[in-house]
């Protein structure tokens, strides 16, 4: 049977958003953003929440999200680049769709979310520095979930999107 739903995962600034909108009109699927739902529920911005609710809270929402987005149909979902940290999303993902591990440089990561200030885990002295931490963190764990690693330095979203949806068609 096909799987009708494709997780996209990866770092802050790997384009999952971007390219999981693209991804969608090429393939006539829906878009879902699981951060996007979760402040559509909230009625609050990510820092906010993790303000309020420190990274469990956090955590425990996308979670609860991710559960609904994994059975929808022909949706491409946009993760939270931190959905890999439990065992239970990731075994989630693999079991109801493709997962596809969208790479980056650490200098375009860097160079993608210098400006952006929604970004509570990067509002900190050495952006850089805490994207190479929380890359060795989680690099593992991006890749144990995916179906395809696909990288996005230096090219444009419409043909990252077009590559991963060629992947998709021919799994």
């Amino acid at each position: 049977m096909r799987k009708s739903v494709i997780f996209l995962v990866g770092p802050m600034g790997a384009g999952k958003s971007t390219i999981g909108r693209l991804l969608a009109s090429e393939l006539s699927f829906n878009f879902r953003d699981s951060d996007r739902v979760i402040e559509e529920r909230t009625g609050a911005d990510i820092p906010w929440i993790f303000d309020m609710e420190g990274e469990e809270g956090f955590r425990e929402r996308e979670t609860a999200v991710l559960q609904e987005l994994a059975g929808e149909v022909d949706t491409v979902v946009a993760t939270g680049g931190g959905i890999v940290l439990r065992e239970q999303n990731r075994e989630l993902m693999k079991s109801a769709g493709y997962v596809c591990y969208l790479t980056a440089s650490i200098d375009q990561l860097v160079e993608r979310t210098a400006r952006d200030k929604k970004r509570p885990l990067l509002q900190v002295e050495n952006p850089r520095q805490k994207i190479i931490d929380l890359l060795a963190l989680r690099d593992p764990l991006y890749q144990s979930a995916a179906d395809f690693i696909v990288n996005t330095d230096r090219r444009s979203p419409k043909a990252v999107a077009q590559d991963i949806a060629t992947l998709v068609l021919n799994a």
